[in-house]
């Protein structure tokens, strides 16, 4: 099994170009990983707001106005403790840290709380609320605020194991070898005129 060679270089890794650098970006910057999945929990909360605000205006549960802003303020606020928690090249600041964490249990409860709200306000033997055409955001809020939950702990546990998926990512060699076919024989660097 020979290298791919282009100019010179050979690829040692035997992997495609824009997988080596990806990976060669991964190994500098690990943080990115949970970033993305948090993005991703944020956006999906984000774009999916009007079923939560229709639920919300639909059943009039005790505090479910309030989970629905904490819930996206924190997420706000707990990217950016998230940025400022791994800064470029230093270790990570253990007050951000903190602060994020205590930040996601404050997302997750209030998500629980909410869902919790919803499945009540469905059950409830006095006046429950039926599930139609006409209410289907409820479900699709519900279902929502469970995917959220996912993500959100999906980015908690990729922020904890950290430590050990960039010691994995270090391992993967991502060096190019340069060959040089024996032209560098022929260069003169003792710097002595003829």
């Amino acid at each position: 099994m020979s290298a791919k060679v282009e100019n010179g270089v050979k690829n040692a890794s035997h992997m495609p170009e824009f997988l080596r650098k990806l990976i060669v970006g991964l190994k500098r910057k690990p943080s990115i990983i949970p970033l993305l999945v948090l993005l991703i929990a944020f956006f999906y909360y984000s774009l999916n707001l009007t079923h939560i605000s229709d639920t919300t205006a639909k059943i009039q549960g005790s505090g479910m106005g309030l989970c629905a802003f904490a819930t996206m303020l924190f997420s706000m606020l707990s990217l950016v403790c998230f940025l400022n928690a791994f800064p470029r090249r230093k270790k990570p600041v253990i007050a951000m840290v903190v602060l994020m964490c205590v930040m996601f249990a404050v997302i997750i409860f209030c998500d629980v709380y909410y869902s919790n709200l919803i499945t009540t306000a469905l059950t409830r033997a006095e006046n429950p609320i039926k599930l139609d055409a006409s209410t289907v955001y409820i479900a699709q809020a519900y279902n929502v605020l469970q995917d959220h939950i996912v993500i959100e702990v999906i980015g908690v546990v990729l922020i904890a194991l950290m430590p050990l998926y960039t010691k994995l990512l270090r391992k993967i060699k991502t060096s190019v070898v340069v060959e040089d076919y024996g032209k560098l024989d022929a260069i003169d660097i003792s710097g002595e005129d003829d």
